[in-house]
This record gives structure tokens, C-alpha cells and sequence, in this order.
């Protein structure tokens, strides 16, 4: 899952493993996709909810801070090199969202922001004897949308590839 600690990274102070970048939704894998894709920017252009933004070396990535992505498909209608791609019946990713230890719900505090904006049902929440209810993520019924990730005051919910849910 993370990249290996690499001279250009220790020279810009990047000394952690880092995690691959999230590309917008229907990219083909890894290699094909740096092949393909010009940088161009057009994804990034037609995206309505600007989710899709340039990355290192100008890739184009997902910033669920921004918002959410729609599935519209803008993105794909504007790539040009076909490094996105949308076939019928094809998830447009892996993603789905997982609820960290910072959750405020989990420090019996009353918050339902996360569920309240989830447009799947993804995230339930379970009643607590004496405390707040705990957030119940549905990894079945998650789409990966990042819906849930701005709003959460706690920033404890990522967004991320194969994410374990809790």
C-alpha cells in the first residue's frame, strides 16, 4: 500500500511511507494510468464538485476536503487520453471510508454529522447505555463518495483504498 522511503523523498523531508494518491473515479490501475494520462487538467475542469485537483507531478487526485465526488462522469466525458474510462456494470473504485479513534462519537460526545450527510446509509449510528451512539460504517453499502469526510469536526473519517470500517 505505501511507497517505499526513496532518496527524492528523504531530500524534500518526506521521511514517512507514504499512501498512493486517490485518482478520480473509473482510472485504470497504477502504471496504466501514469502512462496514460497528460496532466492535462480536464478532469479537474469538468469536475461540478472540484474534488479532483492536481497532485505531485500534476496527476490528478481526489480532495475529499473540497466535497464529494457525484459519479456524475464528468471527469471521464472530458479525458481525451482515456485514462479514465467507464464501462457498464464497473465500480468506479475501491474506495470506501473508514471512522478513526478521533471521532468524537467515540469520545461520548453527541455527533452525527457523518450519518447525517450520507446519501448510501452507509453510516448508522448504534445507541450507547450512558454515552453518546457509536458510529456503525456499512462497508457493503459505502460508495467511497467522501460525502462524510468535510464535514467531520474531528477529521476522523479517510477515505481510502480497501479502508478497513469501523
Amino acid at each position: 500500500m505505501g511507497e517505499a522511503l526513496s532518496r527524492r523523498n528523504f531530500l524534500r523531508g518526506r521521511f514517512a511511507v507514504r499512501v498512493p494518491p486517490l485518482r478520480p473515479p473509473w482510472a485504470h490501475a497504477g502504471v496504466d494510468f501514469a502512462q496514460l494520462c497528460t496532466r492535462c487538467g480536464d478532469c479537474a475542469a469538468a469536475c461540478p464538485t472540484r474534488v479532483i485537483v492536481a497532485g505531485d507531478a500534476g496527476y490528478p487526485t481526489l480532495d475529499f476536503a473540497r466535497g464529494e465526488c457525484s459519479f456524475c462522469g464528468a471527469c471521464v466525458a472530458a479525458c481525451r487520453s482515456c485514462a479514465l474510462q467507464r464501462q457498464d456494470g464497473q465500480s468506479p473504485w475501491s474506495l470506501r471510508a473508514a471512522i478513526g479513534d478521533a471521532c468524537l462519537a467515540r469520545q461520548r460526545v453527541e455527533c452525527r454529522v457523518c450519518g447525517d450527510l450520507c446519501a448510501a446509509a452507509a453510516i448508522r449510528f448504534l445507541p450507547q447505555r450512558g454515552g453518546a451512539a457509536l458510529p456503525l460504517l456499512d462497508a457493503t453499502r459505502c460508495t467511497g463518495c467522501g460525502a462524510c469526510v468535510a464535514p467531520c469536526p474531528a477529521r476522523a473519517i479517510v477515505v481510502a483504498e480497501g479502508s478497513d470500517v469501523g
